[in-house]
């Protein structure tokens, strides 16, 4: 790719001709991202301040808030510039930048909802191998594969897609998504397209079975436990199981967005295009705060510290101060 290729100019067609209701859509995407931010950053510093949390399964969740932030990132204040111009566009490069940024945020998402599973695994069917297996090495080790694998392989993908010659230089969507861009190829790539499978495979399909099989096996010992284990292996793993189907209905969602789209109705066409983006990063943070009881702990802590000490900050603000105690003084006889 030569440097003018880069610098070619997309058009986004979904945004259509500016409209009175953009305002509207620009105000509820503004609130929508911050809302995002604000959720992911809070769960990650009470993660991050409690030394309670500092736990494999917490460690991996934090991995997956800074996740939620690429992706919203990634998306929001290009769609929010869009909604207030007069010519919705971008360039090529930026394009590529944000098909990085996106398909790392799915895939990364993905592996480490993965990861999570296998953790859970652990804690439920060898609880007393638990601290034997999950060691910090092994949990260095967990967080770095999830990371990396998806990292080379979305570098390697993005890289392949800049390669092809356009042709075309509309896209009917609200962002860039590598689909999106190989269609605006002059020419189809076989290689594109198996390494497009590839990283489907082994990045998607591949850990979805992971995490089935770890349920199944969860499930299996479960069975055979004490009421009181059931409830307490379904109190650790729910937050975790409706992150997961989430997050998989949206992967889904988006799939059939890039397949059966010309077939729907516009909004519900622009709902599937943005929900793998929208829902994650803003839903997790509330499924993890609400169903995980060591979270809600120590939030409801973090809030009360906060009002004592505002409390007491007014008190002496207020120009009361602590008397301290009169002298005694001591005599000889």
């Amino acid at each position: 790719m030569n440097q003018s290729t880069f610098e070619v100019t997309l058009i986004f067609t979904r945004f259509g001709s500016t409209q009175p209701l953009n305002a509207l859509f620009f105000t509820a995407t503004l609130l929508a991202y911050v809302f995002s931010i604000f959720a992911n950053v809070f769960l990650m510093l009470v993660i991050y301040f409690e030394s309670s949390l500092h736990k494999p399964m917490y460690i991996f969740l934090f991995n997956l808030a800074v996740n939620g932030l690429i992706g919203s990132s990634a998306v929001w204040p290009k769609v929010m510039e869009n909604l207030l111009s007069e010519t919705q566009e971008g360039s090529f490069a930026a394009c590529l930048v944000q098909v990085f940024c996106i398909n790392f945020y799915a895939t990364s998402a993905y592996t480490t909802l993965t990861v999570m599973a296998y953790d859970r695994y652990v804690s439920i069917c060898k609880p007393l191998q638990y601290h034997s297996i999950m060691t910090p090495g092994k949990v260095k080790t967990l967080l770095t594969a999830a990371n990396v694998i998806p990292l080379s392989s979305i570098t390697v993908q993005v890289y392949l897609t800049s390669r092809l010659p356009l042709c075309r230089f509309s896209i009917h969507k609200l962002f860039c998504d590598n689909l999106a861009l190989v269609n605006l190829a002059c020419v189809k790539s076989p290689l594109v397209d198996l390494f497009g499978i590839f990283v489907t495979v082994s990045l998607v399909v591949l850990p979805f079975v992971i995490v089935l099989l770890s349920y199944a096996r969860i499930l299996a010992v479960s069975l055979k436990a004490s009421k009181e284990a059931q409830k307490k292996a379904l109190g650790t793993c729910s937050p975790h199981l409706i992150t997961f189907v989430n997050f998989s209905l949206a992967i889904l969602f988006s799939v059939i967005y890039n397949r059966i789209n010309a077939f729907l109705l516009g909004h519900v066409n622009t709902f599937m295009s943005v929900h793998f983006i929208l829902t994650p990063p803003l839903l997790h943070p509330i499924i993890y705060g609400i169903r995980t009881k060591e979270i809600r702990q120590r939030v409801i802590k973090l809030l009360w510290k906060r009002r004592d000490f505002a409390k007491t900050r007014d008190f002496l603000h207020a120009g009361f101060r602590p008397q301290m105690p009169p002298a005694v003084i001591h005599s000889d006889g």
